[in-house]
């Protein structure tokens, strides 16, 4: 059987990485116009929210996951309000 963990930290580590491609573009092009600032907005709140829920039950795959995705994403809607 297959530790619920593992398969834990492999979801918190490919959702994660899903969001490198799109900061990265955004910051080296600063080209955001197909970026949707009320998506973002949303999403880095209830990331902010996963992040904060991984905090109250001391689970590390939530924790280091929301906060690297809270981080890029972060990085994505600040450069998406500064070039509006």
């Amino acid at each position: 059987m297959i530790n619920p963990n593992i398969i834990g930290s492999i979801a918190a580590v490919l959702t994660t990485i899903a969001f490198l491609p799109q900061a990265v573009h955004s910051w080296k092009t600063r080209d955001l116009s197909g970026i949707s600032l009320p998506m973002y907005s949303l999403f880095s709140l209830g990331v902010a929210f996963w992040f904060a829920y991984g905090l109250m039950i001391s689970s590390w795959p939530v924790i280091i996951a929301n906060g690297v995705t809270l981080v890029l994403a972060c990085t994505v809607l600040m450069l998406k309000i500064q070039h509006r």
